[in-house]
Parts: C-alpha cells; sequence; structure tokens
C-alpha cells in the first residue's frame, strides 16, 4: 500500500510539473488598455482583481451591490494605473440587472474583452435545515445571472477574441457539508460552463472560457464563516486574484487554486472512501 501511496504521488506531481512547464506565458503587457468588467468587485477576490487589473493599465467596469464601497474601489484602481476605473451598483438577484450591468460596460468602454464572473449572494454555513426558497434565490444570484451576463456580452467578446472568466469553487467539485445551497449553485456554474466551452469550440469560436476552482482563500467572509470550524488552511486572495487573471489572459480552461486543489479532485474518484472520511473529518462538529 506504501509502494502504491509513493507511485501515486509521484505520478501526480510529475503531472502537474508538466502542466505547468507547458502552460503559456503570461504578458502584462497585453492587459494595458484592456477592456474589463469585474463582479462582485466591493471586496474579497472580487476587490483584489479590480487593483490587478488596475496596475496591468486596464479599462475596468466593476459591479457590486453596495455603491459607496465600489465608489472607493474605483478611486484606489484610478490611483493604481487604470486608464478608466467606472463602477455600476447592482443587485443579481434581479432579473433585469445582469443586462444592464453588461449593457453599461459595452456602452462606457466599447465593447469588452474580459468578463470576469465573480459575484455570489450571501448564504449561512451550517446543516441545510430545508429553506428551499433560500437555495432557490441563491441558485438565481450564483448561477442563472452568470449565464444571463455570459450570453449578453457574447458577441462583443466574439469580436474581440475576448475571455470568459468563470470563478467556481472546490465545493463545486467535490460535496462538502455545510454549504448545500452554495455547493449546489457551483456544480452548476462547472457544468454549464464547462458544456458551454465545449460547443463554442465546436462552432470554432473566438471565445475562450475559463473556469476557476479555488480552496479556501482568506476573504473576511469566508473567514467569518469557517473560523473555529474548520482547521483548513486559507490562502490570500491577492494571489488568487492574480492566478485567476492569468489564467483568463492566457486562454487557459482550467486553474486549480491552491495547486493541491486539482489532486484531490483526481483523489476523490480514485478513493472515495478515504476521502469521505478525510472531508467529515475536518469540520469541528458535535451532533
Amino acid at each position: 500500500m506504501a509502494t502504491f501511496v509513493k507511485i501515486l504521488i509521484g505520478s501526480i506531481l510529475a503531472a502537474y510539473l508538466a502542466m505547468k512547464w507547458t502552460a503559456p506565458s503570461f504578458h502584462p503587457e497585453s492587459l494595458k488598455g484592456a477592456r474589463v468588467l469585474v463582479t462582485g468587485a466591493s471586496s474579497g477576490i472580487g476587490e483584489q482583481m479590480a487593483y490587478h487589473y488596475a496596475r496591468f493599465g486596464a479599462q475596468i467596469v466593476i459591479t457590486a451591490r453596495r455603491e459607496k464601497v465600489l465608489q472607493q474601489v474605483s478611486f484606489k484602481c484610478l490611483s493604481l494605473g487604470a486608464q478608466k476605473a467606472l463602477y455600476i451598483p447592482a443587485d443579481m438577484a434581479n432579473e433585469s440587472d445582469p443586462d444592464r450591468v453588461v449593457d453599461f460596460a459595452l456602452e462606457k468602454l466599447g465593447g469588452l474583452d474580459y468578463l470576469v464572473l465573480n459575484h455570489i449572494g450571501p448564504t449561512t454555513f451550517g446543516m441545510w435545515e430545508g429553506d428551499v426558497e433560500h437555495t432557490r434565490w441563491l441558485m438565481k444570484v450564483n448561477f442563472l445571472s452568470y449565464i444571463q451576463m455570459a450570453w449578453r456580452a457574447l458577441p462583443s467578446l466574439e469580436q474581440s477574441k475576448g475571455s470568459l472568466v468563470v470563478v467556481s469553487s472546490l465545493l463545486g467539485k467535490m460535496p462538502n457539508p455545510f454549504t448545500l445551497p452554495y455547493s449546489s449553485t457551483k456544480f452548476a456554474l462547472n457544468g454549464f460552463f464547462g458544456s458551454l466551452y465545449h460547443e463554442l469550440a465546436m462552432k470554432k469560436s473566438n471565445v475562450s472560457i475559463s473556469i476557476c476552482t479555488l480552496g479556501l482563500i482568506d476573504t473576511d467572509s469566508a473567514m467569518d464563516k469557517v473560523r473555529g470550524v474548520t482547521n483548513i488552511p486559507a490562502y490570500p486572495a491577492t494571489e488568487a486574484a492574480l492566478n485567476i487573471i492569468i489564467t483568463g489572459a492566457t486562454r487557459q480552461l482550467d486553474l486549480y487554486y491552491p495547486w493541491f486543489t486539482q489532486v484531490i479532485t483526481l483523489i476523490k474518484d480514485w478513493s472515495p472512501s478515504i476521502t469521505n472520511y478525510f472531508i467529515q473529518n475536518s469540520y469541528n462538529y458535535i451532533p
């Protein structure tokens, strides 16, 4: 058994290094003047992406629900070097807002090179108590608004040979406790945009799709929920944001951050009983 584990780990590391070695090079100057729309940009990963795009000299439109915070983020983006930094407050649970945001970006920027879908709705972290209405609402925010915005932006992205970047989660690859509504929305994202990737490829579309699978990131909202519940390590939002941007700019289909999240998804299928044991024992839960 020990020999098998060593071979397995060695094979995974060799495959990972080979993948990294052959990954396309990132050229920061390619983002200078790029027209970018980032959702969920008032805090966390979205805010950090806005700052990175600003440092690269992009033209940015950011959106989230809180107008005052968006204004502050846009001012900082300008100070960091953004050619433009505009904002539009929106509620992605409102059926008209996803289209309105895309239309605003298209009008103000004259088109789009990158659509970065990152927003999420608030949800509880705990055992599911049968709240179907909340799950339905969260699906509208975390999933349906994504596909609505993607469809609205696709003609412009087609013209610009642009990129559609979808921020997903390890919880959309592996079922976990305490996150049922959230996890369901991320599984839906992976299924939809993974399928859309194939359709665009078959149509020889100019648009690339990048699906970003993230582990636990040290955003304030995430840490407030898991503090004292799990000892799973959290990784920096600014580094996650930069990796997302690089993945979109180099037109790669997949990002796994941190790197071992890809290993975890592989082990899940190879050794489900071991994976389930570790998942259930990663949380401090007493019935």
